[in-house]
């Protein structure tokens, strides 16, 4: 009985160790596959960017601004002094998180189904 264990578990083996083998050489050598994925322009950012890069190296050379300076500059709804109002839909605020869920309630909802209490 032991022979034919062994007799069994030496190819089974040599398959595992080739099966692993060719695994990671074809995911080290080949890249994600990103066919349908959405192709960028490169110039969409960029142009943004600048303008914030130009700003931060504008203030800084400068002293701190002060709180008036801060003030005025953030006052049409941007994030801070520097970047403004850059990419602010995309963050995530009160105003546009009103159907979000908190952390409590999702691990409340999760322990409900680990637990059974539905």
């Amino acid at each position: 009985m032991q022979k034919i264990v062994a007799s069994f578990l030496r190819p089974m083996r040599f398959v595992v160790l080739a099966f692993t083998c060719a695994l990671l050489l074809l995911s080290n050598a080949l890249p994600a596959a990103a066919i349908d994925s959405y192709k960028s322009n490169p110039q969409e950012a960029t142009d943004q960017l600048l303008e914030t890069q130009r700003r931060t190296d504008e203030s800084a050379s400068k002293p701190p601004l002060g709180l008036e300076e801060t003030q005025k500059r953030t006052s049409g709804g941007g994030l801070n002094e520097v970047q403004g109002a850059a990419d602010v839909e995309k963050m995530n605020r009160p105003e546009n998180s009103q159907q979000a869920t908190s952390v409590e309630e999702e691990v409340s909802n999760f322990l409900k189904k680990v637990t059974g209490n539905q």
